[in-house]
């Protein structure tokens, strides 16, 4: 798409061509063709007397500086085993690591640059921080990231890479619970960065969680503001919609959160979370008949997947206002028919499995599902449990890290070449070492996930307990004011409007037997009647 700013430009270098005088073209015309030209050979740090190994480790370089990668690889890992090339160790090791790189072999790549860097060589240390910092955050791999943060000063990253630098420190701090320097390191991300709209999203996260919810606001509003021309399911538009949303919340500005929440599109993931959260905003307004209208698409089958058990206490907690105490008990009893058997099942599985891959097997069914339809994989955990925890965010990093070092590792098996070679050999034990750890570290988070939403279901079944007791007090009280002769009230919810208002503004009616049509899931409306005095 051309734009003004593209002709602009155009129009620029037109002039600038234009302008060259007839003596600088000759000149041009006279230079010396770079075939010609004497390429400067690369410097080489050896004490080494043997001039067979100075031209071997010079023959390596060049091999590297001329492209030819992986012949450079072979030959540099073979003079790093050299018991008589300690002292020029820590520069093959640089070269070594450089070259798998730019074979995209960033994992084996990545532990020539910690060896480096745990050699203590001052000659090659800071090169090696900042190609490990690069490896690294193609990978996700936090924690040699954050190995090789805490050993680099910021000052001394070169330009193009001291933004990703700044992101990743504020990640870092963010998640430590530093929040206002998490905050400070996201600000120093620019808009030319590839990580600025992450920078500006996680620095809208840091104010909130700082308790500074108009900073969040205003950052969240910045990057809807520069994401105003993408398309309506822009992901960086909506979560800056529903970072809006939840920072109006935290600052009891339920209208305002609610109008916020209504604006995520239907079709982007996040809209079954606004809806959810809506409810509470709802709730904290006295907009009973909106919240219970949400529920009715909450609760539908379509999302019979999802794991969402608050959300029924909190249904039954409307009714609570309004007195529908048989609707109490009937939502009361869906939560004990639908998260009883899940709780069993959660206390079960930590009970007999001690193993971490047992954890990483169930998350790992679950991605192998969403991303392959056509595939079958039972999980012994429910699936509504399962889907939940693989997309925790450091569940769904921890796989996406695995995917990558796979990934290097299909590389290797497909070329006979490199995977018949020493440096091939050595990268496919280095990459087998670290998907076995990956998927035990996984499998301990898994863990750790499945050990809080345990807490939580019995924390909500304390919670579904109390709500029950709060029924049968409230039924206890209905019946004393019946037989004293009073007469109850049978309002509307929290609108005077009947149902001619509605019919007569295009509004189709029918009554709800528990069938959801998916084109009418989040357009429900509630039409019931208080009972209360």
């Amino acid at each position: 798409m051309i734009t003004l700013k593209t002709i602009s430009l155009f129009l620029a270098l037109a002039m600038a061509f234009s302008s060259v005088n007839v003596a600088e073209a000759q000149t041009k015309k006279k230079a010396i063709p770079k075939s010609f030209q004497r390429k400067p050979a690369p410097k080489v740090y050896s004490d080494s007397k043997n001039n067979n190994a100075r031209n071997q480790i010079q023959s390596a370089i060049t091999q590297f500086k001329n492209g030819n990668y992986q012949s450079a690889a072979n030959t540099l890992y073979a003079l790093t085993k050299r018991n008589d090339l300690l002292a020029e160790r820590p520069q093959l090791r640089l070269y070594l690591g450089e070259a798998l790189m730019e074979m995209n072999l960033n994992q084996t790549a990545a532990f020539q640059f910690v060896d480096l860097i745990k050699s203590g060589d001052g000659r090659f240390t800071r090169q090696a921080i900042e190609k490990l910092l690069i490896v690294t955050d193609r990978l996700g791999d936090e924690t040699l990231l954050n190995y090789a943060i805490q050993r680099i000063d910021v000052s001394s990253v070169p330009n193009q890479h001291r933004e990703m630098l700044h992101y990743r420190l504020g990640e870092i701090k963010s998640a430590n619970g530093e929040f206002s320097a998490a905050a400070q390191s996201f600000a120093k991300v620019g808009p030319q960065s590839r990580y600025y709209f992450n920078a500006l999203y996680e620095l809208g996260l840091a104010q909130a969680e700082a308790k500074q919810p108009e900073l969040a606001i205003g950052t969240f509003k910045k990057l809807l503001s520069v994401r105003d021309n993408a398309k309506v399911t822009d992901t960086n538009k909506v979560a800056a919609m529903m970072g809006i949303a939840r920072s109006l919340y935290q600052r009891k500005d339920f209208e305002g959160a609610i109008d916020m929440y209504s604006k995520i599109p239907r079709d982007h993931v996040m809209w079954h979370d606004a809806m959810f959260e809506k409810s509470w905003a709802m709730l904290r307004a006295a907009r009973f008949r909106s919240a219970l209208s949400n529920f009715q698409s909450l609760h539908s089958s379509y999302y019979e997947d999802f794991f969402i058990p608050e959300s029924l206490l909190l249904r039954s907690i409307v009714y609570l206002y309004i007195c529908k105490y048989d609707e109490i008990e009937k939502v009361l009893s869906l939560y004990e028919k639908q998260y009883g058997p899940v709780q069993s099942s959660i206390e079960n599985f930590l009970r007999s499995n001690p193993a971490s891959v047992s954890y990483y097997s169930e998350v790992e069914k679950a991605y192998i599902m969403r991303k392959e339809e056509d595939v079958v994989k039972k999980t012994t955990l429910p699936l509504k449990v399962v889907n939940k925890i693989s997309q925790e965010g450091n569940v769904r990093r921890s796989l996406a890290y695995i995917k990558k070092v796979v990934e290097e590792r299909r590389l290797i098996e497909e070329n006979p070449a490199l995977r018949s070679s020493a440096v091939g050999q050595y990268a496919l034990k280095i990459l087998n070492n670290r998907i076995k750890g990956a998927k035990d570290l996984t499998g301990d988070m898994v863990k750790a996930h499945l050990e809080n939403m345990n807490t939580e279901l019995k924390d909500l079944q304390e919670q579904a307990s109390l709500i029950r007791y709060e029924m049968i007090n409230g039924k206890k009280e209905t019946i004393k004011k019946r037989i004293a002769g009073k007469d109850l009230t049978d309002l509307q919810v929290d609108d005077k409007q009947d149902r001619s208002f509605y019919v007569q503004n295009g509004y189709e009616y029918y009554p709800f037997q528990g069938e959801y049509w998916l084109d009418e899931v989040g357009n429900y409306h509630y039409l019931g009647k208080q009972s209360c005095e």
